[in-house]
């Protein structure tokens, strides 16, 4: 077993999320030195808070700005290439926290799950600072130009329009595989649905419907909640605010009717059970919460994608076929009820989210990148 280095950067949870589930993939094929480290842990302080804080408030407080900054960066070349000079200037202060990391672990090979890494290694590259392979991961489901260099050895991607994007920017066919985006192995485990509903406390008759809004405007959550407390339906309805404890508040004087069983949970750990025991998901479109719904063939509506990347996921999700998506969230409860009604809609969109999903992502990687080294040890 080689040792391997995956690199993420704290933003968002989702590149974290990614570079779990590929430990925990390399690590089930043979046990071995396989280290996970968030890239801003070696860079400075000031540099880390920074970093982070510009993405989260931008588009928490300023996502007009943002969507502006992430379509036209990735569409005007001339503004890309300014943007481009503008991170190489910042991205190259205290490097010797990675160089440091570098040395003193001396991986074989390394993978990135986010631009930052990927960016810094690059250039170690082109010095001939780095020899090892080194490997991107996108954890979307499209390829922004941040995430575009022809000098990485390969590249995992979600979906095959990820994989053209890519090669249009010069990179070379065979360097992409279309694994999907890696997730918890668990979600490739076979699961029953009243057995998970039974774990979840879950009536095992009736529809259940879930709503994962931690990441969501807690306005919009209530307005949608508010709206399936009035509406015809008779269901489940599941709100997971998870760490947002401003949602829980928020939520806190609504109470269930004799037509909706409501539950509102904060943080839990076993997201994958409550995908199981539900009939269809409403989430923001973050790419690894997207990949989850996918692998267990759930229909998702999506809502309040973040400008951007998580336009790009929610897109991947309505041309799969797997779900829909919804600018005004006063009508997510009408159009679940909708799908809901119609059996054959409803079967045709599992049938769609089953076909679109790739739940052994991460072992698919893991035992591409092992073999490349091999075939590179016997060259």
């Amino acid at each position: 077993m080689p040792r391997v280095l995956i690199l993420h950067a704290s933003v968002g949870t989702g590149h974290r999320r990614a570079a779990e589930a590929l430990a925990d993939a390399f690590q089930r094929r043979q046990p071995g030195e396989v280290r996970v480290e968030d890239v801003l842990d070696h860079t400075p302080r000031l540099f880390r808070l920074a970093y982070a804080r510009s993405y989260l408030e931008l588009t928490d407080h300023a996502p007009l700005v943002w969507g502006y900054f992430y379509n036209q960066s990735n569409a005007d070349p001339n503004l890309a290439e300014i943007t481009n000079n503008i991170r190489k200037v910042v991205e190259s202060i205290g490097t010797s926290g990675l160089k440091e990391l570098l040395r003193s672990f001396a991986p074989e090979v390394i993978i990135c799950t986010h631009f930052l890494p990927m960016e810094l290694l690059v250039r170690f590259k082109r010095s001939a600072m780095l020899t090892q392979p080194v490997y991107c991961v996108i954890t979307d489901y499209a390829a922004h130009t941040f995430w575009t260099y022809t000098e990485i050895d390969g590249y995992f991607v979600g979906d095959e329009q990820t994989r053209e994007q890519l090669i249009a920017r010069g990179v070379a066919a065979s360097q992409i595989s279309v694994s999907g985006i890696p997730i918890d192995l668990i979600a490739a485990e076979a699961k029953d649905r009243q057995v998970a509903r039974q774990q979840c406390d879950l009536p095992a008759e009736g529809q259940v419907i879930t709503i994962f809004g931690g990441g969501v405007d807690t306005d919009h959550i209530r307005v949608i909640v508010q709206g399936f407390l009035r509406g015809p339906l008779t269901a489940t309805l599941v709100v997971v605010a998870g760490r947002n404890s401003e949602l829980r508040e928020v939520l806190n004087d609504l109470q269930s009717t004799p037509r909706i069983n409501l539950k509102i949970y904060g943080y839990i750990d076993y997201v994958d059970d409550l995908i199981v025991a539900s009939d269809l998901v409403v989430t923001k479109a973050g790419g690894l919460i997207v990949s989850e719904v996918l692998a267990r063939g759930v229909p998702l509506v999506v809502i309040d994608p973040i400008l951007g990347h998580e336009e790009w996921n929610a897109d991947f999700v309505v041309s799969s076929g797997a779900g829909l998506q919804l600018r005004m969230c006063e009508s997510v409860p009408a159009a679940v009820a909708m799908v809901l009604s119609k059996p054959h809609l409803l079967a045709d969109m599992r049938s769609s989210a089953s076909a679109a999903a790739h739940p052994r992502a991460a072992i698919e990687i893991a035992e591409r990148v092992v073999a490349d080294l091999q075939n590179r040890r016997h060259m």
